[in-house]
């Protein structure tokens, strides 16, 4: 898809001010949702305007206008802003790397994950954190065979973090309703036609390299505009290959790549990522970032910065936050849609 002209809202209003400022036409919606903006950024190229109230947004730029407050497809998900539960069944991940091994373990963290507000399971069985090495597509599969089969005969919506076709395969065979890839379906070339082959979402994560290499590739220009410019070149490559966009789900790729202060400025910039026209998946748990910017070495202590660092996404409308502690999110959600939600 063309990313060259891109809109950035900006100035943006919440629930029942939206509607008021959108009704007297100094606002508009966001995606189609609860938020509205009041000015916007036009980008061209490497040129940036000024600040514009909507209203003065020329005519123009109506296609791009149409794409960021138009809804985007669910993808096939649950719809509205929901919870995916994170379920790593890796020795080695940066959080709970070694907790869920066991088979059992990870089937009682996976009920605690549903109880608590997951309407999505992300299993993922290959750590990804920064330096990690890579596993073999047979291993991942021993590690995630025996929680997919369980969760799938209980019919719970499961995404699988992979970067393997071959997994990807096994994984959608034994009932997987989502494939979540930190490479964008960049990592195996047979990924992108098998996912062409098959109906279910996809979800497309920006990174640069790999997890071995991906900490000295943080070189951008505006890194709000590269990161969304960049998903952009991804998703054309997976609709020249088969996926439609109705399909897709992109991911900013909080941590891959990127420095702490360009983690924030992305989450402070994300009515950008509107522009691609797909639902958006947010993922910030726990993550280097919120102990940088909070002070907290332990990563099962970042949960309150999660919180905060998850709940911007919610003016995207149908965001999926992927996060570990799910009690605490499910609680802010139901708080933030309490206030902004329309009486």
């Amino acid at each position: 898809m063309e990313t060259t002209r891109l809109i950035e809202p900006i100035g943006l209003v919440h629930g029942p001010a939206a509607e008021v400022a959108v009704r007297a036409g100094v606002a508009l919606p966001l995606v189609g949702g609860k938020t509205g903006f009041t000015l916007a950024r036009l980008i061209e190229g490497d040129s940036v305007s000024d600040p514009l109230p909507v209203e003065r947004i020329p005519g123009g730029w109506q296609s791009e206008l149409d794409l960021i407050t138009a809804c985007p497809s669910d993808a096939g998900l649950p719809p509205g802003s929901v919870l995916m539960g994170i379920l790593n069944v890796t020795p080695d991940s940066f959080s709970d790397g070694g907790r869920y091994v066991d088979p059992a373990a990870a089937v009682s963290h996976a009920e605690k994950l549903l109880h608590d507000g997951a309407r999505i399971l992300d299993i993922g069985a290959e750590s990804t954190r920064p330096g990690s090495a890579p596993v073999s597509a047979e291993e991942e599969w021993v590690r995630l065979e025996p929680l997919l089969l369980e969760m799938s005969r209980r019919g719970v919506c499961i995404s699988v973090d992979t970067r393997n076709a071959r997994t990807m395969e096994a994984a959608l065979d034994v009932g997987a309703c989502l494939i979540n890839d930190v490479t964008a379906l960049e990592h195996d070339p047979e990924a992108l036609p098998l996912l062409a082959s098959r109906s279910c979402p996809v979800a497309l994560m920006h990174m640069r390299g790999t997890p071995e290499t991906m900490g000295s590739l943080t070189a951008y220009r505006d890194v709000a505009i590269d990161v969304v410019r960049e998903l952009g070149d991804r998703i054309t490559a997976a609709e020249r290959a088969g996926i439609s966009r109705e399909r897709i789900i992109v991911d900013p790729g909080i941590g891959f790549a990127k420095t702490t202060e360009q983690n924030a400025e992305l989450i402070r910039r994300l009515p950008l990522f509107a522009n691609l026209g797909c639902r958006v998946l947010l993922g910030t748990s726990r993550k280097r970032m919120i102990g940088a910017l909070a002070g907290v070495s332990e990563a099962v202590s970042r949960d309150p910065g999660t919180i905060a660092s998850s709940l911007p996404g919610l003016a995207l409308g149908g965001t999926i936050l992927r996060v570990h502690d799910c009690a605490g999110m499910s609680q802010a959600m139901r708080v933030w849609e309490g206030c902004f939600s329309p009486a």
